[in-house]
């Protein structure tokens, strides 16, 4: 069996194939790849005190596959919703007066959810929320997936619609009013597993919705909407992991539907393990870009663990739906990039978790922070080696002092069953 090519490698390969053209040898001087970039990595583990919220992890194995920060019930205090994928349960984590949380399960039975997002999605001036139900979280190739919405009465009280079911297996879903028909129509997801789909969903109310696929490619993990050629249209992306390692653009065509879609960045290494997405201005240039991790453990190896090539990383918007990669820093099992001014300094900073890590060594990152200097460098800053396979996060001013805290949940499908945390709220120090 061969061994996975570097992203690295294969460069260097392709200067020996441009020497060839050129008719004359490269030398050993020529062939030589720069040198990495010194390690800027500190600890500073007292930045952020850690502590579990909701209900007791008890004698439990959580499976939290999504964390959002959002004040569900609009009375001033943030709160957060969860989706805990083995207990099928979508909750929410409500904020009391006295900053304390209370767990309240909003959907049961949600046949495994693996991301929500809040929306008015009736426009009746509550929150509703948009659930991605995989049904069965490890590989399955039968259509098995939902899309439902909680259906907020206003009181909090929440009633199941499903938008979309017997399908490849659903992983997230965003809204947005795509057609400018004062509406929301949904991007969605679907990471099936031999096959998989994303798809547009146009809102044509009265919660029906008409589908258009948009792409039949199996391994989407996450979907993210914006402007990204600035035409005036939103249009959304997408990360296609399994054998594809793929960013694909599907632009709008301001006539009602995408163009297709375009690859705008690939891996050519088997392995490298794509594992999440969000959409920010990272450099502030009014342009949104893309940050993304690679770290996934879920497969294919059957030992999950960090691999040299994993991290963070950056694509910049040079316009017109043209982007240029950028490394951030390297992160073994890295997951859920949130891209933020956490240190409240004027640039945006990148946190993420490391799912997959060398958990064997007490001192394997689990929580980072990629802090910018202002001239878009990034220092690492290890922010807790405890607990362990940590697979989302979220930010948020939680208690009103304008400072963000981060909160968390823990993925613990895979030995060893140890450092184990569910949801925690992590705030500044």
């Amino acid at each position: 069996m061969s061994l996975p090519k570097h992203p690295k490698l294969h460069l260097a390969t392709l200067s020996i194939a441009a020497f060839a053209l050129w008719g004359c040898a490269p030398s050993k001087e020529d062939l030589k790849l720069p040198p990495p970039p010194k390690a800027t990595t500190s600890i500073d583990l007292g930045r952020f005190a850690g502590e579990e919220i909701g209900n007791p992890i008890a004698d439990r194995r959580p499976w939290v596959a999504h964390v959002r920060s959002v004040d569900l019930d609009q009375d001033g205090l943030l709160d957060a919703i969860g989706c805990e994928s083995k207990d099928s349960e979508v909750v929410w984590l409500r904020q009391t007066e006295d900053g304390e949380f209370e767990e309240i399960v909003i959907a049961s039975d949600a046949q495994a959810p693996v991301h929500a997002e809040v929306y008015d999605l009736d426009a009746d001036g509550d929150l509703d929320v948009l659930v991605s139900c995989m049904n069965i979280v490890f590989p399955n190739n039968d259509k098995i997936g939902t899309l439902m919405v909680l259906e907020n009465d206003g009181s909090q009280n929440f009633t199941q619609r499903i938008l979309l079911e017997n399908v490849d297996r659903v992983v997230d879903a965003r809204a947005a009013d795509f057609d400018k028909d004062g509406d929301l129509d949904i991007a969605v997801g679907q990471f099936g597993y031999d096959q998989g789909e994303v798809r547009w969903m146009r809102n044509l109310g009265n919660w029906k919705f008409e589908s258009e696929i948009v792409l039949k490619l199996s391994g989407t993990i996450n979907v993210t909407i914006d402007d990204y050629n600035g035409d005036g249209w939103l249009d959304f992306a997408a990360l296609v992991s399994q054998q594809w390692e793929e960013i694909h653009l599907f632009e709008n065509d301001g006539l009602g539907s995408f163009k297709k879609s375009r690859a705008i960045w690939g891996s050519t290494n088997d392995d490298y393990a794509i594992s999440g997405m969000t959409s920010a201005d990272l450099n502030r240039d009014g342009k949104p870009d893309l940050v993304f991790t690679n770290g996934d453990g879920f497969g294919p190896n059957p030992v999950p663990g960090p691999r040299p090539w994993h991290g963070v990383q950056w694509l910049e918007n040079k316009g017109a739906g043209y982007f240029k990669y950028h490394r951030i820093g390297d992160l073994g099992g890295a997951y859920s990039p949130v891209a933020v001014d956490i240190d409240q300094d004027g640039d945006t900073d990148v946190l993420a978790l490391s799912s997959f890590n060398d958990w064997a060594n007490p001192k394997a990152e689990s929580m980072v922070l990629y802090e910018n200097d202002g001239r878009m460098n990034y220092k690492a800053v290890v922010l807790n080696h405890n607990p362990i396979q940590l697979l989302t996060i979220d930010v948020g001013d939680f208690d009103g002092s304008g400072r963000y805290s981060i909160v968390s949940g823990g993925f613990h499908a895979y030995q060893p069953y140890e450092r184990m945390s569910r949801f925690m709220i992590w705030r500044p120090q």
